[in-house]
């Protein structure tokens, strides 16, 4: 019982130091690596002002500190956020995800609205620029419902552009999506996305490392996107310009040895001068279809194993096909198809029906040729 109260105090100091005014991710880090990587954080509370400023705290700090415990911060701020319907999620948790326990910078809490279970699925995130083209969109759309079919979680920022429309082609699936947020989880930016911002809260998952009341100020933004690439395994930039933010994403992917994917488009569109670059220059890879996402993951058991719908059995008579797989098979073994003949003659659409054939690829059963022509095996 003892062991059990010392963690649920660490775990409230954290909180409380994380909602206190002035106070931030470095000086934590150092209260944290004061108390031994947080495992002697619950004797923080008894720290006289000597022992504050020796961890890390300066004057101010400790000032405002000592003012949020006598407001009774430790005992109110949890309780807040229960009012909310929203969790709090610290880094001494079991649940805390592990991929973004792995990065340099993770953040010591995360604020919660919707199912924290996507936390641990497979995740894919995918960002571009706030003005696409029709071809950004198009494209965006397309993959994300593709990814999201074959069980990967879309992660993204909500902010315009591709952002908003990664989010919505995936949120009506089961792997659903993944919402970071450059503000606290009951702010709304840009208003605009409230319908989806609320189809999300109940559907997927909004998450921001931002306590109520910050306020806001540009440079949370791009803070917010090293959050939205550590939780992912790759990232997928679809479209953006020379400049875009975008681009901050893909460079924290990279620093965090996760898979970089891009979307190539026009050489003269000045919208895909930054996924160009990163083909040309970074290495990231090619991606025209979710199957060379899929590609890349295809020896990773950790992934496969949690990739559901997606059965990887390797014995073809243990793989069970789903009643979609089955449907386009049998179009399939009829006459060799084009993926529009198959969209035409199936009904599904092309997101659905792009999963499937990755599936059937996947388990052996069909094989594309030259000019996107499938056949059965």
């Amino acid at each position: 019982m003892h062991m059990h109260n010392n963690t649920a105090m660490a775990r409230a100091i954290l909180i409380g130091l994380n909602e206190t005014k002035g106070i931030a991710w470095h000086t934590i880090n150092k209260v944290i690596c004061y108390t031994n990587k947080g495992t002697c954080l619950h004797l923080a509370l008894d720290f006289s002002d000597r022992e504050w400023l020796e961890a890390g705290l300066d004057s101010k700090q400790l000032a405002s500190w000592r003012k949020a415990l006598q407001d009774g911060i430790l005992v109110e701020a949890e309780q807040r956020y229960i009012r909310l319907g929203t969790g709090v999620l610290t880094i001494l948790d079991p649940e805390y995800p592990v991929l973004l326990k792995q990065t340099v910078r993770p953040p010591w809490v995360l604020y919660l609205i919707g199912r924290s279970e996507l936390l641990h699925r497979p995740s894919i995130a995918m960002v571009g620029t706030r003005l696409p083209s029709s071809y950004g969109r198009q494209i965006a759309l397309s993959l994300a419902g593709q990814l999201a079919a074959l069980g990967f979680t879309v992660v993204s920022g909500l902010a315009k552009g591709i952002d908003r429309i990664a989010h919505e082609g995936a949120v009506g699936h089961e792997a659903s999506t993944v919402a970071v947020l450059g503000t606290p989880v009951d702010i709304i930016y840009p208003p605009e996305n409230r319908a989806l911002y609320r189809q999300i809260a109940q559907d997927g998952l909004i998450v921001s490392e931002y306590p109520l009341g910050t306020r806001l100020h540009p440079g949370l933004f791009p803070q917010r996107n090293r959050i939205i690439a550590g939780l992912s395994s790759g990232t997928l930039v679809v479209e953006a310009a020379e400049q875009s933010g975008s681009l901050i994403t893909a460079t924290f992917a990279q620093e965090m040895n996760r898979e970089l994917f891009a979307v190539p488009g026009q050489v003269n569109s000045p919208k895909s001068k930054g996924t160009n670059r990163l083909i040309k220059d970074s290495g990231a890879k090619l991606t025209m279809g979710a199957e060379d996402i899929m590609e890349e993951f295809r020896f990773r058991e950790d992934i496969l194993t949690k990739l559901q719908p997606v059965q990887t059995a390797v014995c073809q008579e243990l793989v069970e096909l789903s009643s979609e797989e089955k449907k386009v098979l049998e179009l399939i073994q009829d006459k060799p198809s084009t993926a529009d003949e198959l969209h035409e003659r199936s009904g599904l659409t092309f997101g659905l029906l792009h999963a499937v054939l990755i599936n059937l690829s996947i388990k052996q059963r069909v094989e594309q040729h030259a000019g996107s022509i499938y056949s059965a095996l």
